[in-house]
């Protein structure tokens, strides 16, 4: 994920309202936006009459200046510290055609400060601005409140959950989603269109299972980066004293062998085929080498769901911490609102409560030998905030549709093996009948905040996606 974000920023003005209304509201938003730790491109403040843009030839500046650093602009903060001109923004936005998330500000109006030399307007001119928009087709991302001081704490919150919607929006339109293996055959629910997907910027990168285990095995296991990776696991979870050590290595050969394809390709997320063909024909779990990729906030979605993968990285991107693949998978007594989440599992160590385990998968071990299941992920996700989120391609209608909304995970206890939460969603049984109405998979992504604002807002305003949001 990117660390910094870069704004191209826009101010805007009038020429019989104030100038220094227009320069000082430059200064403070540029200030703010250095101290919140974003970059800025804008045009120099002697590139204009008033270092605001307003007419024409401003605009032609301005679009000319975000086009030389198109590939650095990840969003547009437009700012009207006082009516400010809508023709000049929205001639510039044209010429620019980013394709960005944009950020519509005003400045409140001080009672009394209104006279001729000290009223702003923006209350008004806000909404030229935003109808010159609409016009133009430009969508964008309004404040907390029509107008606000842009050195005020609500406008730093506004700031906040912008920059985190442009990194939801602006890490779809260029991620790489890794297919590593094909899909179980039993697994028709993850079938997903790769041609709806690219439509949205989203590239599908497919390796075959054959080519990780012929590299996998021509590894050492003296090698520097086996041997940092074994040690990596022992610090990672504890690995109970009965697990072979040779199986160790194996497993560490195959998370090394996946890390070095994911760099090579530039992957964002990825889906892998986590069974029974790597047990069977390699002879480990690949739960360990998914598990400490979603900790590095590099999402690894179980059974080559795809769109399970894209729906770890979306909530990933929202709140910046590790997301996890679960099953909607049992009822919780007769309370109706509360249900079981659970895989083999390959959860990222930061979704659970206490040191995780490391050993043997449980049910597939049963059946397909433990002496070839070691790996999986053991323990319970901790007490907390959670948002859940899901796309799918929905082929039948051509496009790209999704659920989201918030709960908590509690603490309640659970006498289930491998990696289990507890969970609490209001209203669950309707969501779970919109599910099933819709033909959404059983697969669902969650992370351990709250961050279902900024995704509705991305996937709805400038992704275009069908959303559901459960309330």
């Amino acid at each position: 994920m990117k660390i910094q974000q870069t704004f191209g920023v826009m101010v805007g003005s009038r020429d019989f309202f104030n100038p220094k209304l227009a320069g000082e509201g430059r200064r403070k938003l540029l200030a703010k936006l250095e101290k919140m730790g974003f970059k800025t491109v804008i045009l120099p403040e002697n590139a204009t009459s008033t270092g605001a843009i307003e007419t024409i030839e401003d605009a032609r500046k301005c679009a000319r200046l975000f086009n030389e650093k198109r590939y650095e602009i990840d969003g547009i903060v437009i700012s009207l510290p006082n009516f400010g001109d809508e023709l000049g923004i929205a001639n510039a936005l044209d010429e620019a055609q980013l394709r960005v998330p944009i950020l519509v500000h005003a400045e409140d109006d001080d009672n009394d400060k209104v006279d001729i030399q000290q009223r702003r307007d923006a209350f008004c001119g806000k909404l030229s601005v935003c109808n010159n928009l609409y016009q133009y087709g430009f969508a964008f991302t309004d404040t907390t409140y029509h107008t606000c001081k842009v050195d005020g704490e609500v406008f730093t919150k506004d700031l906040e959950f912008f920059s985190r919607v442009c990194r939801v929006v602006q890490g779809l339109r260029q991620a790489r989603i890794g297919q590593v293996g094909a899909r179980p055959v039993a697994f028709n629910t993850v079938r997903a269109s790769e041609k709806l997907l690219q439509a949205t910027g989203i590239t599908v990168v497919p390796v075959d299972l054959s080519e990780m285990f012929a590299t996998a095995v021509k590894l050492k296991d003296n090698e520097k980066a086996v041997k940092d990776k074994v040690a990596q696991m022992r610090d990672y979870g504890s690995i109970p004293g009965e697990i072979l050590e040779a199986n160790v290595v194996r497993n560490a050969k195959f998370c090394v062998t996946l890390d070095r394809w994911i760099e090579e390709n530039n992957i964002d997320a990825c889906a892998v085929q986590c069974w029974t063909s790597i047990q069977e024909n390699y002879g480990c779990a690949s739960c360990t080498a998914m598990s400490m990729l979603g900790e590095r906030l590099i999402p690894s979605a179980c059974e080559v769901d795809i769109a399970g993968a894209v729906s770890m990285y979306v909530l990933a991107l929202a709140s910046g911490n590790p997301s996890a693949l679960a099953d909607w998978n049992n009822n919780f007594g007769e309370d109706r609102e509360m249900c079981v989440v659970t895989h083999c599992s390959n959860y990222p160590k930061g979704f659970m409560g206490a040191p995780i385990e490391i050993s043997n998968l449980d049910i597939l071990g049963a059946s397909l030998g433990y002496d070839r299941s070691f790996g999986a992920i053991k323990g319970k996700i901790a007490a907390g905030p959670m948002t859940f989120f899901r796309m799918d391609t929905d082929d039948m209608e051509g496009e790209i549709h999704a659920y989201l909304g918030e709960g908590e995970f509690t603490d309640d206890p659970y006498g289930m093996a491998g990696g289990i939460g507890v969970c609490r969603v209001e209203d669950l049984q309707e969501l779970m009948k919109f599910m099933c109405k819709s033909g959404f998979a059983h697969h669902v992504g969650m992370v351990r905040s709250h961050c279902a604002k900024v995704i509705e807002e991305a996937v709805t305003t400038y992704l275009d996606w069908e959303l559901y949001r459960h309330s």
